[in-house]
């Protein structure tokens, strides 16, 4: 059983998405605006997240930073809301790194699907064995999500965390967008939008390249996808 944080200003929509997802064994906390929710993650720690982009007093892409930003919640899941026809919310989404999103209207099965996949990828990397992970001077610690790259050491959000392992886990190799959507985000052959990995491969850079435009550790192969650079040993 997980413990999620609700958090949309519709009270009828909010109502069935929290009874649905207490039917499959969850712990539901609701929230109608930003600042509850905000309030909701001081009282107690949450396995995952589920955020409207829209609500009052604080909005979902407000929240999410403000919840990335405190120690607490900065490597808890976060699933963001996005309204149909308000594609703007998709980009903003993306650049505060969001984990995933879903757009309204969507079936409880869409959902479902999201969340079990979350939790399983979330409760494998924290039961790994094998906690540090090294690849020549980059080395990424699952107990932590903190990466050290030759000295340069960055907490990671979930999905950076998971993108990042992948590639460290297949260095030498060069992976697709297609190959990155489907093991990392779980999405089935054909879904997920390239941007969505490009946004993440350009966050982790920022994070671990000394000079993100020429990059040392991820690099891009033209119209093929990206490599942990293969002159970095697997230790």
């Amino acid at each position: 059983m997980a413990s999620i944080l609700l958090a949309d200003d519709s009270e009828e929509f909010a109502g069935i998405i929290g009874a649905s997802l207490q039917k499959m064994g969850h712990e539901v906390v609701v929230a109608y605006n930003g600042l509850e929710a905000l309030e909701a993650t001081q009282r107690q720690a949450f396995d995952l997240m589920i955020l409207d982009t829209v609500m009052p007093k604080m909005d979902g892409i407000e929240l999410y930073r403000r919840l990335r930003a405190e120690p607490a919640t900065a490597t808890v899941p976060i699933l963001l809301l996005l309204t149909k026809g308000q594609p703007g919310n998709a980009i903003k989404g993306f650049k505060v790194g969001a984990d995933g999103y879903l757009t309204k209207p969507f079936t409880f099965q869409d959902l479902a699907l999201h969340v079990k996949a979350f939790l399983r990828r979330f409760e494998a990397a924290s039961s790994e064995e094998k906690a540090l992970v090294k690849v020549g001077s980059l080395s990424l610690d699952a107990r932590t999500f903190e990466v050290n790259a030759g000295g340069k050491i960055a907490l990671l959000t979930p999905v950076e965390f998971e993108v990042l392992r992948f590639l460290m886990a297949h260095a030498g190799e060069i992976i697709s967008n297609d190959r990155l959507l489907k093991e990392v985000w779980r999405y089935p052959p054909g879904a997920g939008s390239p941007g969505l990995v490009r946004m993440y491969i350009r966050k982790l850079r920022l994070k671990i390249e000394t000079s993100p435009s020429s990059p040392v550790y991820i690099k891009t192969v033209r119209r093929r996808g990206y490599i942990l650079s293969p002159v970095m040993r697997l230790l």
